[in-house]
């Protein structure tokens, strides 16, 4: 196996671009809001899943295995990342996916995982369950892989995901929240005076406690908790579940600027981010960086 080069993948991290946005009735405070555009990294392993998948590529590279392992459901944007990004370096992709009743053609991304050369293994909700957690170098039918977590929610993925802020000057740094694993290195990525608003899009997440139990270090996660922002109201019902007030937001949202947010993660962030600014006055005159972490696809159908 050749050897990896992180230049590689720092290459399409450069086309994420800052630059100011608006949000429809916080127009005239003195706020400067800020977007990181991790949307436009690369067509189907944008946002904040190459950041995840860095490193871990990197050590798929240095503990000389044959590709990626890695565990998602039928919608997963983390499986179309990883095949799409092991395709391009010319590492096998393994996607464990969640739901014995699906196939390779049952949508548009499952299929185009399968078309980038990604094994699909379709098993039941326990066995996902016992198994999504898997990190590591395994070994998978007499070879190698590298074993990344669903939604790369591991060491490798918090150290990526850490790159996210550095060198920027933000007092607000805002971002959706899945798995946890992008909030947890940005917030290790913080300078002091600096604060984190995270939004968990699960009904029910313990945005705190996830990442407490992801970092594996209390002390270590002690240092950075006063730091974190939590507002966990904004599920709208759920995972992938939404309100008339949502799109509505979403869509007024899309045609006053120049870049789109979806109604999974972005949007739910989004329209947090408006509540709080809305509510809050001690953030008048500050800087505000809302994370872009993408989530938009062609194959979704």
């Amino acid at each position: 196996m050749s050897q990896f080069n992180l230049e590689i993948l720092d290459e399409y991290l450069k086309k994420s671009i800052l630059h100011e946005f608006k949000i429809q009735s916080v127009n005239d405070s003195n706020i400067k809001l800020f977007v990181k555009r991790d949307d436009l990294i690369h067509s189907e392993f944008s946002g904040n899943k190459l950041r995840k998948l860095k490193y871990n590529l990197k050590s798929c590279f240095d503990n000389q295995c044959e590709g990626i392992l890695t565990f998602g459901g039928a919608f997963s944007n983390h499986l179309l990342a990883v095949a799409s990004a092991c395709n391009l370096l010319n590492l096998k992709s393994v996607g464990v996916v969640r739901g014995e009743e699906l196939t390779k053609y049952s949508n548009g991304l499952i299929s185009r995982c399968a078309a980038l050369g990604m094994e699909l293994l379709f098993v039941t909700r326990y066995e996902y369950f016992t198994q999504k957690k898997a990190t590591g170098r395994i070994d998978f039918r007499g070879s190698s892989f590298w074993s990344v977590p669903e939604g790369g929610a591991n060491s490798e993925g918090i150290i990526g995901s850490q790159e996210i802020v550095s060198n920027l000057d933000f007092d607000y740094v805002v971002v959706a929240q899945g798995t946890s694993t992008t909030s947890l290195g940005i917030a290790l990525n913080l300078k002091d005076w600096q604060k984190l608003i995270v939004v968990p899009v699960l009904k029910g997440f313990d945005a705190l406690g996830e990442m407490k139990n992801l970092l594996r270090d209390d002390e270590k996660f002690s240092k950075v908790q006063h730091k974190i922002i939590v507002l966990d109201d904004f599920h709208f019902g759920g995972y992938a579940k939404g309100t008339n007030e949502l799109n509505l937001f979403i869509e007024e949202f899309n045609s006053l600027n120049n870049f789109r947010i979806e109604p999974v993660y972005t949007g739910k962030a989004m329209y947090a981010l408006k509540e709080f600014i809305e509510s809050n006055k001690f953030i008048e005159n500050k800087k505000v960086l809302f994370v872009h972490t993408g989530g938009l696809n062609n194959y979704s159908e």
